[in-house]
């Protein structure tokens, strides 16, 4: 091999291995604004979280529940008016019962690279807690699809299969917070 095919097999390497980076990136930013409470720094409000997780998507995506449990419970929305929507059902001071606390954990990444395009698969579990006291525990499959717009990464599809729904016993989170003080300085 010569130099310069091994040059060209390391930037290669090197482009993909940045590009699932970015990618793992993205995921992690999308699940952290999606949490409740936001701990984005700055206190911001629901409308500007839901800018904030706009801005992730490219302007033709497509956010789903598929299967038997998540068809009828979340549907499908294509572009980002549709998702813009979908996200203000889950934070609007009228939803009932009310969401006070929600938290994202990934696990079994995978992420395959092809030129500007990707797609990534994660299973996550997310507890919620209700104004109502009643609480519940989720899991979900992920099948997301990745584009490179103008040279960022952007979300072109997230897709969400139940794994399980549980009820959780009341009080059974002691303490969580009301805001995320986290990442302010």
């Amino acid at each position: 091999m010569t130099i310069e095919e091994r040059l060209a097999h390391l930037e290669a390497k090197l482009a993909e291995l940045s590009a699932e980076a970015d990618i793992r990136r993205l995921q992690a930013r999308y699940m952290f604004l999606c949490d409740t409470p936001c701990p984005e720094p700055g206190q911001i409000d629901d409308a500007e979280r839901i800018a904030r997780i706009m801005d992730l998507y490219c302007e033709d995506a497509v956010w789903e529940g598929v299967g038997a449990y998540y068809d009828n419970q979340f549907g499908r929305a294509v572009g980002k008016d549709q998702i813009r929507a979908h996200f203000e059902k889950f934070w609007s001071p009228t939803r009932k019962p009310g969401l006070l606390l929600n938290a994202h954990y990934l696990t079994s990444e995978q992420i395959h690279v092809r030129g500007e395009e990707a797609d990534g698969q994660w299973i996550h579990c997310q507890p919620w807690i209700f104004d109502d006291g009643t609480s519940l525990l989720r899991s979900s499959r992920l099948n997301n699809l990745f584009r490179k717009v103008n040279g960022v990464w952007k979300v072109a599809r997230t897709r969400t299969e139940n794994v399980f729904v549980s009820p959780l016993a009341p009080g059974w989170a002691e303490a969580y917070p009301t805001v995320s003080v986290l990442m302010n300085p």
